[in-house]
């Protein structure tokens, strides 16, 4: 009988017992299910939709955009009346703001296939609103439930200043950058 070096027994015995430790489960006893609060949501339960909205907020290099779970598809007025509550508490740590004047209000938004039509009781051409206001409120409407299916950069914008009577609106699109862009 070969006998192996008192130094090899001691590494088996060692290299044996933490064997037996791991299989004995590294000190973590069986347990239950443990509450630790909502279902994951990152993959849809099959039979469910799930849907958002995409709201247009500023920071400090132009508008970018957010996107809000919603319990159904917004249409155009109801995407509007989010982006005039303003960005969340979560969306103001990331330096998102509104460059809406709070003198703006409510504004009023209908829809046909493809186009929507919004009336903003403040006027572009004296400065009460800028182009990041306009792509704010273009987008958002834009990327809401509009008939017709089109993609948001192909969905009409009218806008109509109603501070300016019946006058002609002014139509234009969100492009991909998220800037409103006139349609010629």
């Amino acid at each position: 009988m070969i006998h192996a070096p008192r130094g090899r027994r001691a590494f088996r015995a060692c290299a044996a017992a933490l064997l037996v430790a791991a299989a004995a489960g590294c000190g973590i006893s069986a347990t239950g299910p443990v509450r630790a609060g909502a279902p994951a949501s990152g993959v849809p339960q099959p039979g469910t939709t799930d849907s958002s909205v995409r709201i247009y907020f500023a920071d400090p290099y132009g508008v970018r955009a957010v996107t809000r779970p919603t319990d159904r598809p917004l249409d155009p007025q109801q995407a509007l009346d989010l982006l005039l509550k303003g960005p969340t508490a979560a969306e103001r740590e990331r330096g998102l703001t509104t460059q809406i004047p709070s003198a703006v209000g409510r504004l009023t938004a209908t829809t046909t296939t493809g186009t929507v039509d919004i009336s903003i009781p403040l006027q572009v051409a004296t400065g009460e609103l800028d182009l990041t206001v306009i792509s704010q409120i273009v987008c958002t409407a834009a990327h809401a439930q509009v008939p017709g299916d089109r993609p948001a950069t192909q969905v009409h914008i009218r806008i109509h200043e109603s501070s300016l009577g019946p006058e002609e609106p002014w139509t234009v699109r969100c492009a991909p950058n998220g800037a409103a862009t006139s349609v010629k």
